[in-house]
């Protein structure tokens, strides 16, 4: 029986390659998604050991707020005296310490726009000792005078500048122009370690410009004795600077980077993985249709080894031990292309990261070897199930009959369906009201399910409807018919390209009703007509005041922000500059207090937070900032809930304790009568030179943050494509194994008289039917979807319901265009078909 099976399957070398592509695109998915995260985990590791090398112990405040992970040259909130790095070198075991001046330093690009990384840092230090001995100076020569700089080889190299060059910098202070006097680089060629823009000033430069004050440092960088371990070094410099300084080792920062790039990857992979997991639930559909055909076509063969003495178990076992062959082959497959795929995403992370990053060597991980395999033979044993049984229960005398498979009722799939979609129903709804995610996977797998079940009761009228548009010609009108013959075969197959189609589908309501609330929030809660500010821009509160007093400025505020304590617990703070403009810019509207009383020690609350917290005007709440010492403060106004604001904003007295008092955006309402343009381009003057921050209208603004979500939905259709092609070879798959089982009934309609082109319609027709019909299930799913998720995000800001009508309109379109090309192959085979061999096919 097996080696009957094993020829069967080798005899049928298409539908092997047809039902294995499908689990081959899903285990890629998987596997590649471990190669790269593993490649990308060992090459940081590899990277940050190599940027701490030398280093044996750091030393920095310990920030008040909670620590942030260490190791980023920009983000020490406070500095060190410099008189702490003579404490520190008179430490028993110290060989050398140096005081670091390291601070944010955004270079200009002769462009004119300030040049950008694809996450690696930007910043600037002091030129000096380099106690890893890693950096090397290329060309010129040290910095010396205030107004000379040396460039990271990276950053020359990107920018196009070299020694004698003038470039611009933003610092925490306004633009300032430098001489590049030299470029270095790093030990083995490098020109930066892992993408980087950095570059060095002189020493007194360094603290004007990264530190803003003279004697300090912004941390100590420690090299141990000989015979002297990090952990012993840090416990002595522990003790001798006292308990207000935080003191790691060299392994200990290389490793919290390391962690913190971890848990970057680590999301990726998830995401990664989700759309392996889709793509393996669409080929589960194919699979499974693929072994109910050929079940089907073997009816005969299946009977006639009953007859000769096969068991019910015999027969399962030939179905599930094809669906092993294939799973493991496929698996086999998938895991190589996996590999490929992870290292050359592995390579584009690398190039469009700034193409400095050197990657480990791919190398194959475990847990990619498990999981393929793992999941590759599941998905298609699983799948073989029913088919296996129903092939169990062939009797020996259905060989004696010509049609062997008659319809079946479809009582029991119709009520199967309606259970898992009302469980499922129900399980969404309840994810999604109470943000429990495993909920929502499983509600809407249930839901996919239920609705492939319940496809096979509306596959006819929904596909005659489809068809009769089709059907101006007889080639058009035998396509819809035989797209009706099988509605379980019809079903199953759109059922796949239905998931992939749902997901677009609801991810676009969502994305487009985010972007309806966003422009009705603008519209009618917003009055500024200029909004000030960028991604990474930010300016000093003096400048703010200068927007105020532009002519044709009614009144203008900004925000402040930085992380604090509040009540013990981490969150972002902001300080509004002037609450009462904020309120009447914001239509925001006192439930308690006033916001003209947001002064000294207080906070503004809103409602909701409020509500969590049992806050009302006059309670306390204790708040530590970045600097000085934690205060109490008191609430001054509860707001009403909007969709703009919510949580605590703190008076704007307390941005002076933030790590940076900078304005990172700012609002400013027109004078009547004044046209906003012309404001606009004054205020655009006070920013001439910080190219960083931009000053827009109200509907540019709205504009740009509909923009980053088109982006968002952009990449979904990207990764969701995968799907959507895996649904397209089931309707390949379908096609031909029809065309295989109807050769005798295509030979006698072409010994009738019918044309091969005609016939060739005739396929394209049903291949279009069963597409378009799949496209309106997952129209009509993703709708409800879409639906389900913003009523539930109502409470997060997304207010309004829209549909993108004109890209669900495209989808359809796709749709039908996928079923013409999905039927060429098909078409071809079956226009090519012997009429003499066909009539003859048994």
């Amino acid at each position: 029986m097996i080696r009957a099976t094993l020829k069967s399957l080798m005899a049928r070398k298409l539908r092997l390659v047809l039902s294995g592509l499908a689990v081959v695109l899903g285990v890629m998915f998987v596997s590649g998604s471990f190669v790269l995260t593993d490649t990308l985990d060992r090459s940081f590791n590899a990277l940050f050991s190599s940027v701490y090398t030398g280093v044996d112990a750091q030393v920095s405040v310990k920030p008040k707020t909670g620590d942030n992970g260490g190791g980023d040259p920009t983000d020490a909130a406070a500095t060190l005296p410099e008189s702490t790095v003579d404490k520190v070198k008179a430490v028993s075991g110290v060989k050398a310490a140096t005081g670091d001046v390291t601070g944010s330093a955004r270079p200009i690009g002769k462009n004119g726009k300030v040049m950008t990384t694809s996450g690696a840092p930007r910043f600037g230090d002091a030129w000096g000792e380099d106690l890893s001995g890693q950096r090397v100076l290329r060309e010129g020569r040290a910095p010396t005078a205030d107004n000379e700089v040396v460039l990271g080889g990276f950053l020359a190299k990107s920018g196009g500048f070299a020694v004698g060059d003038d470039i611009a910098v933003l610092t925490s202070l306004p633009k300032e122009t430098f001489k590049v006097v030299g470029v270095y680089g790093y030990q083995g060629g490098r020109d930066s370690l892992g993408g980087e823009l950095s570059m060095s000033f002189a020493p007194r430069t360094a603290h004007r410009v990264l530190l803003g004050e003279p004697d300090t440092v912004s941390t100590i960088t420690v090299q141990a004795a000989d015979g002297v371990s990090q952990d012993v070094l840090r416990d002595r410099i522990v003790d001798a600077v006292g308990a207000d300084y935080q003191v790691k080792t060299g392994a200990e920062l290389a490793k919290a980077q390391t962690d913190s790039i971890g848990e970057g990857l680590k999301f990726f992979n998830y995401i990664l993985l989700g759309f392996a997991g889709i793509a393996l639930f669409v080929g589960t559909f194919i699979i499974f249709n693929t072994f109910s055909i050929i079940v089907a076509q073997r009816t005969k063969e299946l009977a006639l080894m009953r007859a000769m003495g096969a068991s019910r178990k015999q027969m399962m076992t030939s179905v599930v031990l094809e669906a092993l062959v294939i799973g493991v082959i496929a698996s086999v497959v998938g895991l190589a292309a996996g590999v490929g795929v992870g290292a050359l995403l592995a390579s584009l992370f690398a190039t469009f990261g700034g193409g400095s990053l050197q990657l480990a060597s791919i190398g194959l991980p475990a847990a990619a070897v498990i999981s393929s395999f793992a999941v590759g033979i599941l998905v298609t044993m699983a799948a073989s199930v029913f088919p296996a049984v129903r092939a169990s229960r062939i009797a020996p005398v259905a060989a004696m009959r010509e049609a062997a498979t008659p319809d079946r009722p479809l009582t029991k799939p119709t009520v199967a369906g309606a259970v898992l979609s009302a469980a499922g129903g129900t399980l969404l709804g309840f994810g999604l009201g109470n943000g429990v995610l495993w909920m929502v996977f499983s509600g809407i797998l249930l839901a996919f399910l239920g609705v492939a079940l319940l496809t096979p009761l509306i596959s006819k009228p929904v596909v005659a409807v489809i068809g009769g548009l089709l059907s101006w010609s007889m080639p058009g009108t035998l396509g819809r018919r035989n797209s009706a013959r099988n509605p379980r075969r019809t079903a199953i197959t759109a059922a796949a390209l239905m998931v992939g189609i749902a997901l677009i589908t609801g991810v676009s309501i969502v994305l487009t009703s985010a972007t309806a609330s966003i422009t009705k929030v603008a519209d009618t809660q917003i009055s500024a007509d200029l909004i000030i500010g960028g991604d990474n821009g930010s300016f000093a509160p003096e400048v703010l005041d200068k927007v105020k007093s532009t002519p044709g400025v009614e009144s203008a505020f900004g925000f402040q922000g930085d992380t604090a304590l509040v009540d013990g617990k981490r969150q972002y703070l902001l300080a509004a500059t002037d609450y009462p403009a904020m309120q009447r810019l914001f239509g925001l509207k006192a439930v308690e207090g006033s916001f003209g009383a947001v002064t000294g020690r207080t906070v503004a609350v809103g409602e909701d937070t409020a509500r969590e917290r049992n806050l009302h005007v006059g309670s306390t709440m204790t708040v530590q900032l970045a600097k000085g010492e934690q205060q109490t403060y008191a609430v001054a106004v509860v707001y009403a809930k909007n969709g703009v604001m919510e949580g605590v904003q703190i008076a704007s007295a307390a941005a002076a304790d933030f790590t940076r008092p900078q304005v990172s955006d700012a609002y400013a309402k027109v004078a009547g009568g004044t046209a906003v343009a012309d404001v606009q381009k004054r205020v655009e003057g006070l920013f001439a030179d910080n190219p960083e921050v931009t000053v827009q209208d109200r509907s540019a603004y709205v504009k740009e943050q509909a923009a980053q979500l088109d982006t968002v939905l952009l990449m979904v259709q990207i990764l969701l494509a995968l799907a959507i092609l895996i649904a397209v070879l089931g309707v390949i798959n379908t096609l031909a194994l029809s065309v295989i089982e109807r050769t005798r009934e295509l030979g006698l309609l072409r010994a009738i008289g019918m044309r091969r082109s005609q016939v060739m319609r005739m396929i394209t027709v049903e291949s279009v039917v069963i597409s378009v019909f799949g496209a309106l299930l997952g129209l009509l799913v993703g709708s409800g979807l879409g639906v389900a998720t913003v009523k539930a995000l109502k409470d997060e800001g997304i207010t309004e319901l829209g549909f993108p009508w004109t890209q669900m309109g495209t989808y359809l379109a796709v749709a039908a265009a996928v079923g013409v090309v999905a039927a060429i192959l098909p078409a071809i085979r079956a226009a090519r078909l012997n009429v003499l061999n066909a009539i003859s096919y048994e």
